[in-house]
């Protein structure tokens, strides 16, 4: 049956879902999210503990694994690893029909090492292995000592979600590290299958800025976060442009683009539409993944149209006044990765802490 998932496939963006669980993957509810249109799902520390720490769905096997002598560490692992691979056994069918392009599950490394360019690499090609699967990606968060990782794990053949990016000039750093990593490959002969995403996040721009505007500059309200996204969308089209030598010259040997996949989209403000983040941005050669009850809002009521063709000229006057109204969006963008980074510790100390205590029974 058709649904306005894969009408929006149809134009060019593929949905995934912004979730996982255990309930998610043994109760059938991923293999009927991929019916209705999902191509890929994308986790974080966040769900992860959403997941193990907020439900008793992995108390029992925590427990016999702390049994083994296994370290709470490798417990996290274990779980991960294996729920991670599960997902992507399901999705493995949507890899295989779209020739890789879609049926990817998303791992992220440690967020604890998002400022140890060494130890990212290193956590992120072993984990890469550790799966063993070509329909996975391996998440790295786009702080400035973790970008050039990105390159490096590209140039290793690994599948990369470059994750927290916010302003159009980080996204571009992370687009062009994904280049050089793939030139690097070529001038080695190396095949030029890596796929990657760069996950741009927009509700928490709008977050950040709304509660700044004044009543005189009521209407930039809800327009700050598409408006960027909608610049970073034109970026994304230069740099992966035949009129880019570095891009043609890898294109031209089969390289895939790195497409912006858009991530904080489900709608946190009850006064704009519950799928207001999805229609705003649809477009072809876009990902957008979104948490499940967003999903099911756009399943329900959703009108698919491609919008990103349309030119940035209102987005860049909109964002041009921002600065009269006394924002700086770059700053902005700035502290929400620091923001960011400092949540997904944040839920991956409590998570670790909450697998400790289960692991006591």
């Amino acid at each position: 049956m058709q649904t306005v998932l894969h009408k929006t496939a149809q134009l060019g963006q593929s949905l995934w879902l912004d979730t996982i669980s255990r309930k998610l993957l043994r109760e059938n509810g991923l293999s009927d999210w991929v019916l209705k249109g999902v191509m890929g799902v994308t986790t974080n520390p966040s769900i992860f503990e959403q997941a193990i720490a907020k439900s008793e769905d992995y108390d029992a096997e925590i427990r016999d694994l702390a049994k083994s002598g296994k370290s709470t560490a490798e417990i996290y692992e274990t779980l991960t690893l294996q729920e991670v691979g599960a997902a992507a056994d399901i999705t493995r069918k949507v890899y295989d029909d779209t020739k890789g392009l879609d049926g990817y599950v998303s791992l992220e490394v440690n967020p604890l090492l998002a400022r140890d360019f060494a130890s990212t690499v290193s956590e992120a090609k072993r984990l890469f292995a550790a799966l063993g699967r070509p329909n996975v990606m391996i998440k790295i968060p786009s702080t400035p000592e973790s970008i050039p990782a990105v390159e490096e794990c590209v140039a290793d053949g690994i599948n990369v979600n470059a994750t927290l990016i916010f302003s159009v000039k980080q996204y571009a750093s992370v687009a062009e590290a994904y280049i050089k990593g793939l030139v690097s490959r070529a001038n080695k002969g190396l095949p030029l299958t890596v796929a990657s995403v760069a996950s741009v996040f927009v509700s928490r721009i709008d977050g950040a800025v709304d509660p700044s505007l004044t009543d005189k500059d009521s209407d930039l309200r809800g327009h700050t976060a598409i408006d960027n996204t909608i610049l970073t969308y034109a970026r994304f089209k230069e740099i992966f442009s035949p009129l880019n030598s570095a891009w043609r010259g890898i294109a031209d040997k089969g390289a895939k683009v790195q497409r912006p996949l858009w991530a904080s989209t489900g709608t946190k403000n009850a006064d704009y539409s519950d799928v207001y983040y999805i229609e705003s941005l649809i477009g072809k050669d876009t990902v957008n993944t979104v948490p499940p009850s967003t999903l099911s809002a756009f399943l329900d009521h959703g009108k698919p149209e491609d919008v990103l063709k349309r030119g940035a000229d209102d987005a860049k006057a909109r964002l041009a006044r921002l600065a009269g109204a006394g924002i700086d969006l770059g700053a902005v963008c700035d502290q929400l990765l620091q923001d960011g980074v400092a949540a997904f510790n944040a839920a991956f100390e409590s998570l670790m802490k909450s697998i400790e205590t289960k692991a006591k029974g």
